[in-house]
């Protein structure tokens, strides 16, 4: 499943099958041509940008701004990290409900990106939860043996 968002104000969720089926033709590596509901559509990717998943394409003489996520990417909005180059993360969610097993960092410490900081149980589970991003811990709202609920805040970054 993607989530396609068009100028920011227009969202549609597209299956692979929805893909598979789209009667277009490369005609070049950055244009095509498009057959919908019997009528002919001219498409061309104008930029890309692979790590905000972002493009701008120009459909019929439109100019569109296109995002799209795929399954990996929303799963990765749902932790509330971020994809791509810019992470601007400045505080960590509990991903599902569970126990603070353990807590790795205490208010102050400077982390670096994929640093151990927290241990959530759930289901029976395991889960390490890292730092997105390098930083500051400016708090930590949650203690060691305490249960949590899903998208509660659980350490927030300077």
């Amino acid at each position: 499943m993607y989530k396609i968002k068009v100028n920011t104000s227009h969202q549609f969720e597209v299956t692979k099958e929805d893909t598979q089926a789209l009667d277009a033709i490369a005609s070049t590596s950055d244009n095509f041509h498009i057959l919908q509901n019997n009528a002919s559509v001219k498409a061309s990717i104008l930029s890309s940008d692979f790590n905000t998943k972002t493009y701008t394409i120009k459909v019929n003489n439109n100019i569109y701004n296109v995002n799209i996520n795929d399954a990996l990417d929303q799963q990765i909005e749902a932790l509330g990290f971020e994809v791509g180059a810019s992470k601007k993360v400045n505080n960590i969610k509990a991903p599902m409900p569970g126990l603070i097993l353990e807590i790795n960092v205490n208010v102050g410490d400077e982390v670096k990106e994929d640093d151990a900081l927290l241990i959530l149980e759930a289901m029976k589970m395991e889960n390490v939860i890292n730092s997105p991003r390098e930083g500051v811990i400016k708090s930590i709202a949650i203690n060691q043996g305490e249960t949590v609920d899903k998208n509660s805040l659980l350490i927030e970054f300077e």
